[in-house]
């Protein structure tokens, strides 16, 4: 009896059906998802140029019935947005810079050179991941304080930048142990000192500083308890994410006030993911490897 072969033209054309029948089933549900996570951004969005009755008769509707621009005038002016958002940009560039130069300069130390002690300190470092960051509060507060630093916008930007940064530091040991040893050594050759020759390496590390500007920068801009514990006793250095607060009275809230405010608090995000994201997904994938 003659056996029976297949062929492959046969056989790939099945596996390209499969794959059809999958896709067809796949991307409804994932249109389903895609739309339950980005409405409740679209509805704020949208509550930014209602009006207050128009908000709440016109249910889950994303189309306002008439543009309302005040919101924004109201959030900008009347709730002092314009002083938050100065002092979000401020704090978020200058803690996301120390944070870049801090955990850089710690994951090419630890990558790179073997000294007493190197082991222990890596384990330190991967176990600050499991301290929640809001239990190092009252240190650093006293720490600020016999600083001098309390209620000024310096002891906001060191706070906010005085984590441990684990994460960030381990994305910086992956990646510049995977750099081939001979640039290093191409470097001293030349006379390069330790500086000279992270400033040489560290521009290789676009896709991880993309990740980490991106992280810290968002972390940064939505932080609410540094800002709001460290300056109390000056409302006005305060950020966006208290300055929400603004909204809301003793007997009522402004909420489309409120959502003009998010949609002014968020954009400035997605415009830095946007920027970085070309850099993004290659950080991820190829900060741990080596």
């Amino acid at each position: 009896m003659a056996a029976i072969t297949k062929t492959p033209g046969i056989d790939q054309a099945a596996r390209r059906s499969h794959r059809t029948r999958a896709n067809l089933i796949a991307l409804p549900i994932l249109l389903v998802i895609g739309l339950v996570w980005v409405y409740p951004f679209l509805w704020t969005i949208s509550a930014a140029f209602k009006t207050q009755a128009g908000m709440f008769t016109s249910g889950a509707s994303l189309v306002p019935d008439q543009l309302n621009f005040d919101n924004f005038v109201r959030a900008w002016v009347n709730a002092g947005f314009s002083g938050y958002f100065f002092n979000t940009v401020l704090y978020s560039v200058a803690s996301t810079l120390v944070e870049l130069v801090k955990a850089a300069l710690c994951g090419y130390v630890l990558a790179r050179y073997e000294f007493p002690g190197r082991t222990l300190l890596y384990r330190m470092i991967v176990g600050t991941l499991f301290i929640p960051v809001a239990s190092i509060i009252v240190p650093q507060f006293v720490l600020i304080e016999n600083l001098g630093l309390l209620n000024t916008r310096a002891g906001v930007i060191l706070a906010m930048s005085g984590g441990a940064g684990a994460l960030y530091v381990l994305l910086f040991v992956g990646f510049f142990s995977s750099v081939p040893s001979d640039l290093f050594e191409a470097a001293k050759l030349d006379g390069a000192g330790f500086l000279k020759t992270f400033g040489l390496i560290l521009p290789l590390a676009k896709p991880v500083i993309a990740v980490v500007v991106i992280f810290q920068f968002i972390s940064s801009w939505n932080e609410f308890n540094i800002p709001l514990v460290f300056t109390l006793g000056q409302p006005d250095l305060q950020n966006l994410a208290v300055g929400m607060l603004s909204f809301q009275g003793e007997h009522a809230t402004d909420w489309t006030g409120f959502a003009a405010g998010m949609t002014i608090s968020f954009l400035p995000m997605l415009a830095i993911f946007l920027f970085f994201q070309n850099y993004f997904t290659r950080g991820l994938a190829g900060a741990t490897k080596g």
